[in-house]
């Protein structure tokens, strides 16, 4: 609890005025002076909301307000590291002190992703009015209205931007209101401020854990395979949200019910959202509540989240198929492109894939081109670029093994409805056209290989050249 007991103690010192007040006397003053000291045990970190509102209300003359930004964050921690239960103990503890029959506190806000009436910590503590992304009341403040972000955009003089940010960052649907990420537009359009031709960036990634992602897509079962690559692929699953969660409710052993939870916190914490396009009026005539929702994953951003993640976890079950992952490394240099082909559908029968779906095509292309990438720049022996720049246009995977001195131009295609044939042979004429193995000239390769890799949900044709 040492990091805890450091921000009480860091919260303390701005109210050290506290000690010059001529409404608290010796005794009251003696009581906070622990909390200026030393570091703070247990005890007194429980005691310190209730006893800092006390003396607020003293100095003040007015009953305190208190706010507690993202509650359950101490508690995801504790739940991924293994001591849940001494922090429930310890919250819960706190919590109560402040809020509970606490004469000096006027009201209280606590913002958080689980739904506070379940939580274990607030045992004992009633009546809380909770306003969650479901309903309609406070929908328009949990995030950037599209009226707000072109009101933003026009007065930085980016309102050309409008677009982009609302592919990137766009997507949640709260209640009946359409939201943008409000940290993502602040910061992508301080970028474009600076810089017009700014690169867009996964500002919410970055700062939020990835944690509930990784845990559902880590050995899914083949129904949460198949709904992830309906999501990835711009596809809508139907879900079950139960909104009054613990994270004590994740060690169910039921897997079925698990995968429950999973989905839910899933839609809380922002990596999916409502369909935009559902019945709002019908749903609401409905004579029985149901907690089944149409969910969609909201926008770019989370999107690349997903594909990420499945990525990596492609590549950790490839390379741990050691001997048939040197035999597809073996074959691309030395030309085999039948001996490719079958090692690559292997590997992605056990993959997730893009379904040929709502997608844009260059996002299916992307995903493909990521996972060959990744799978290619973990062997050692090889030099391996992206976008690599050669002839008059940019290669999409160029491969050096300087050993051999061979080199290897590939070129993916995703094949709209299973047409290879077209796809590849698309691939080649572009390496061709464009002079792709320029580069790989001027480093001294002696063989080059010339490849075209068309994909199709969990199959890939390849088609061989030799320069």
């Amino acid at each position: 609890m040492n990091g805890l007991s450091a921000r009480l103690q860091e919260e303390a010192r701005r109210h050290d005025y506290l000690f010059d007040s001529e409404h608290l006397n010796k005794y009251d003053q003696l009581s906070i002076q622990e909390y200026y000291d030393s570091p703070l045990d247990e005890e007194s970190q429980r005691n310190f909301l209730r006893l800092f509102s006390e003396m607020l209300s003293k100095h003040f003359g007015k009953k305190t307000v208190i706010l507690i930004d993202e509650y359950d964050v101490p508690l995801d921690k504790a739940w991924q590291h293994g001591y849940y239960e001494k922090m429930v103990v310890h919250i819960r503890a706190m919590f109560s002190r402040a809020l509970k029959t606490n004469p000096f506190l006027e009201f209280a806000i606590l913002t958080g992703c689980l739904q506070i009436v379940r939580e274990s910590i607030f045992t004992g503590i009633n009546n809380f009015f909770v306003n969650s992304i479901s309903d309609t009341a406070f929908a328009k403040y949990f995030g950037f209205t599209d009226t707000e972000v072109r009101e933003l955009l026009n007065y930085y003089d980016v309102p050309e931007k409008y677009g982009i940010l609302r592919e990137w960052y766009d997507g949640y649907h709260f209640g009946t209101q359409q939201i943008y990420c409000p940290w993502d537009v602040i910061c992508q359009t301080w970028e474009f401020c600076a810089d017009p031709n700014a690169p867009m960036k996964p500002y919410w990634a970055n700062s939020s854990s990835n944690y509930i992602v990784r845990d559902l897509l880590t050995n899914p079962s083949e129904a949460t395979k198949a709904d992830i690559e309906r999501l990835i692929s711009g596809e809508a699953v139907t879900k079950t949200i139960l909104p009054e969660l613990t994270y004590a409710d994740f060690d169910t052993d039921d897997e079925e019910t698990r995968e429950n939870y999973v989905w839910s916190v899933l839609y809380s914490t922002g990596y999916l959202t409502d369909e935009k396009d559902r019945r709002e009026d019908e749903a609401r005539r409905q004579s029985v509540y149901t907690r089944a929702r149409r969910l969609v994953i909201p926008n770019r951003e989370v999107q690349d989240i997903y594909e990420t993640q499945i990525k990596t976890l492609f590549r950790k079950k490839v390379r741990s198929h050691t001997g048939e992952w040197e035999q597809f490394c073996d074959a691309l240099i030395s030309g085999d492109a039948k001996e490719m082909e079958l090692r690559l559908n292997g590997f992605l029968s056990q993959s997730i894939s893009i379904r040929d779906t709502f997608v844009k095509k260059e996002y299916k292309e992307n995903f493909y081109h990521g996972m060959l990438l990744g799978l290619l720049k973990g062997d050692g022996r090889f030099s391996v670029q992206s976008n690599a720049e050669s002839g008059s246009g940019y290669l999409d995977i160029e491969v050096l093994d300087y050993a051999k001195k061979t080199g290897c131009a590939i070129e993916v295609k995703y094949a709209e409805g299973g047409t290879f044939d077209a796809a590849y042979s698309e691939t080649l004429q572009q390496i061709e056209d464009n002079d792709y193995t320029a580069d790989l000239r001027q480093e001294d390769m002696e063989t080059i290989h010339k490849y075209g890799i068309a994909f199709y949900k969990k199959s890939c044709r390849v088609r061989y050249e030799q320069d």
